[in-house]
């Protein structure tokens, strides 16, 4: 819930900055990132860089690049083009795709027993898809629905490579792998930061300068450095399965933060839709207990 809570704040991000492109804010988010990672790194570095191979370092690369860089930049295009709802709806469906390719692991629970859970959070999608996704599709057109279903595909690839990476190397820290995965992703920012340079033709006021500034190192710190902790501390703690249904709460809190923004109450279809969100995960839970209680007795 925390890791979700904090990463719904990327959905808002981008219409705090809206004078910027993805590119530029994808290059200070992840600036920050990695400057702030290699600060906090530093003290362990000669350990953590004994406990990873070549192999693992080309690892947190493709990651990086797949939850990260390519992940946001999508994402604020598709929020800028589409809005928070509409991009939150695709991004809703996260935890099907997730959870079915869960499903496909060694001990797995079987996909039947996490059914209900499955369609309870397609029905809040559905829920959501019918209150928003007309009027704001409109104005984000295919572009922005595109550039939804693409952070889709990158998030639930990296969503299942990150989980895998964790589980095969137990000698490295939950919060020492983001750490690193902020080095690279640090590192590769600067490809982004050199691109949106050059294809920058605007200017921005001082003001515009410093709000960008306070955005990136706030959804840095929040996001990438807090958030990613309690998900990959969460990654190793549960099986592939339920991690894909906890990617929910990033949902529920991306549009709670989209009526904040936009200075309402949510609407009927929108309350069944939280609900639902809410009992999906409590049906998730329940279907995993047997099998916990079952380990524990053996």
């Amino acid at each position: 819930m925390a890791a979700g809570a904090l990463w719904g704040l990327v959905f808002l991000a981008p219409e705090l900055a809206r004078g910027f492109t993805p590119l530029q804010l994808a290059a200070g988010r992840f600036l920050s990132y990695g400057l702030f990672a290699t600060a906090l790194l530093l003290p362990r570095w000669g350990q953590l860089r004994a406990q990873l191979q070549a192999r693992d370092w080309w690892a947190l690369c493709e990651l990086s690049v797949l939850g990260n860089s390519l992940y946001y930049v999508l994402l604020a295009s598709a929020v800028q083009r589409g809005g928070i709802a509409m991009t939150s709806l695709v991004i809703g469906f996260l935890p099907v795709a997730v959870t079915i390719i869960g499903s496909r692991e060694r001990h797995a629970v079987p996909l039947r027993r996490l059914a209900p859970s499955l369609l309870l959070g397609l029905a809040g999608v559905v829920c959501i898809a019918w209150e928003s996704l007309h009027g704001e599709a409109a104005r984000g057109g295919a572009i922005g629905l595109l550039c939804a279903i693409g952070a889709l595909a990158s998030w639930t690839t990296y969503a299942v490579g990150n989980s895998r990476q964790l589980a095969r190397l137990p000698q490295v820290s939950a919060q020492d792998w983001n750490l690193a995965t902020g080095v690279v992703t640090g590192a590769q920012s600067l490809l982004l930061l050199l691109l949106a340079l050059l294809l920058d033709h605007g200017s921005h006021a001082p003001a515009e300068w410093w709000r960008f500034i306070g955005v990136s190192v706030g959804v840095a710190l929040a996001a990438s450095i807090a958030g990613n902790a309690f998900w990959n501390r969460m990654s190793r703690l549960l099986p592939l399965t339920m991690v894909g249904q906890m990617i929910l709460f990033e949902t529920l809190f991306a549009l709670l933060y989209g009526f904040v923004w936009e200075q309402r109450w949510p609407r009927a279809l929108e309350w069944s839709a939280l609900l639902l969100v809410v009992a999906s995960v409590l049906s998730c839970v329940h279907a995993h207990r047997p099998r916990a209680v079952g380990d524990a007795a053996t």
